[in-house]
């Protein structure tokens, strides 16, 4: 008998059984915690690069909360109608069908899961060799060393509780302040960074600071899915993440403004670790390296997190699609998908020696997962307008307000964004829409099986 295809998923009728047991202020924490992350003390440097001027370089920060606000609304009509554990997959699935779904579930494992396990890795890596610099690929070590560890530890069943989380959370948070005080009342403007500052060249893009930008606010899209738990519904979501998306934005502006206030545009554009090189004209090397080691505890959380949650969606991919079967086999002893996981880091690996090539890895990481990214996040967005004409009599417990027009600039934003992914980005993002297509080879054979299937049936 052949293994379950994507037809036999659960419907978005499910038997789920949800508890509306969050308040607003229950939701708001949760959207904030998801969204502001290690990326923040690493992406600024990006974004200044390719910032014509300071106003410029501020303007793409308030551009990304407004665009996360608009894709959160459009988000949370999709998950209050269709509610489904497989999130945009299934919206995926349900307005485009089962063949463009199986290569997203494909990018997830080759592309967008790994891409974002590796692009964490080189945070941490990036603020580890300010702490211990072991020569020019300290970052690149240090990041695959950390995916090697974790991924052990998952394996033997190991992993960090909810409290460990929490703490390792207010680190985060703690960093954060600490720099925006530091820069503002303990340092200069215009301080020379730390020399372990490298030279990097500006395209000048404001497409591609945007890419950088909007990496930095992900995880609005994965807040979404409380929406069915709160105590009175939509409207308590729709407030939830308009209050978030408003704290965050003013978190990510202070702390920018922070940035560029201390260092200048120039030096951050030319800086690796931009919050070790503020806290090093504030205190010198003892506060780089403080600030260094919070940092990378903070991205060593978020980098567990994800290979924890990647290595399930891998092993879904292997239950649901019998050419992977391998991939859907569950370890009863240990509780964990030991296949899944030993695949993910092999990948996750591959995507951080992609660094050797450019001597940039971080960049060149997002520049392999942001065409991708963007497509499928364009897709998600037509759903929109393809399941209202599919389904129209279905139930909407939350509507997009100003629709089509609010949709219609989700999409336009996507649709610009995987332009700039392709256009303004390097040897990565050819490397990343290839594998995409690779896709296409298991997609041709699990068809052929899904025929064989229905014959003998």
């Amino acid at each position: 008998m052949e293994r379950t295809t994507s037809s036999n998923i659960q419907s978005d009728k499910g038997d789920l059984k949800i508890k509306n047991s969050l308040s607003l202020n229950d939701a708001v924490v949760l959207i904030v915690g998801l969204v502001i992350g290690a990326g923040i003390f690493r992406t600024p440097s990006v974004v200044a690069a390719n910032s014509d001027n300071p106003q410029l370089f501020l303007l793409a920060w308030i551009g990304g909360g407004l665009v996360s606000l608009i894709g959160a609304l459009c988000y949370a009509e999709l998950t209050t109608t269709f509610p489904n554990a497989g999130g945009d997959y299934y919206f995926i699935r349900k307005a485009f069908g089962e063949k463009i779904s199986f290569l997203f579930a494909w990018s997830r494992l080759s592309v967008i899961q790994t891409g974002s396990i590796a692009i964490l890795a080189y945070v941490f890596g990036d603020y580890l060799a300010v702490i211990f610099n072991i020569g020019t690929l300290s970052s690149i070590l240090y990041a695959g060393l950390i995916v090697v560890i974790l991924t052990a530890i998952n394996l033997a069943n190991i992993r960090f509780g909810t409290l460990t989380q929490k703490i390792f959370t207010t680190v985060e948070v703690g960093g954060i302040l600490l720099v925006v005080i530091a820069g503002l009342f303990f340092t200069p403007e215009n301080a020379e960074p730390l020399q372990s500052a490298t030279s990097r060249q500006s395209s000048g893009a404001f497409g591609l600071a945007m890419i950088f930008v909007l990496l930095t606010f992900g995880g609005w899209n994965e807040a979404a899915y409380i929406s069915a738990e709160t105590h009175t519904g939509t409207r308590t979501m729709a407030k939830a993440l308009v209050i978030s998306i408003f704290i965050i934005t003013l978190v990510y502006l202070l702390i920018n403004f922070t940035f560029l206030h201390v260092l200048g545009l120039e030096n951050m554009g030319n800086s690796d670790a931009v919050a070790s090189d503020l806290m090093y004209a504030a205190f010198g090397e003892k506060g780089s390296k403080l600030i260094g080691a919070l940092v990378a505890v903070s991205a060593l959380t978020s980098i567990n997190a994800t290979i924890f949650t990647g290595a399930r969606s891998t092993y879904a991919l292997g239950r649901d699609y019998s050419i992977f079967s391998p991939l859907g086999k569950w370890n009863s002893r240990t509780s964990v998908p030991t296949t899944a996981f030993i695949v993910q880091s092999v990948v996750a690996l591959l995507l951080i020696s992609l660094g050797l090539l450019t001597r940039n890895g971080f960049e060149t990481v997002i520049e392999y997962t942001a065409p991708v990214f963007w497509f499928f996040f364009l897709l998600v967005g037509i759903s929109i307008f393809t399941l209202r004409k599919k389904e129209p009599n279905t139930r909407r417990p939350f509507k997009i307000p100003l629709y089509p027009i609010t949709p219609i600039i989700f999409c336009l934003t996507c649709a610009y964004l995987l332009y700039s992914s392709i256009m303004h980005t390097g040897v990565g993002a050819l490397v990343g829409i290839g594998v995409l297509l690779v896709g296409l080879i298991p997609l041709y054979f699990q068809n052929i099986k899904n025929q064989k299937s229905i014959h003998i049936h």
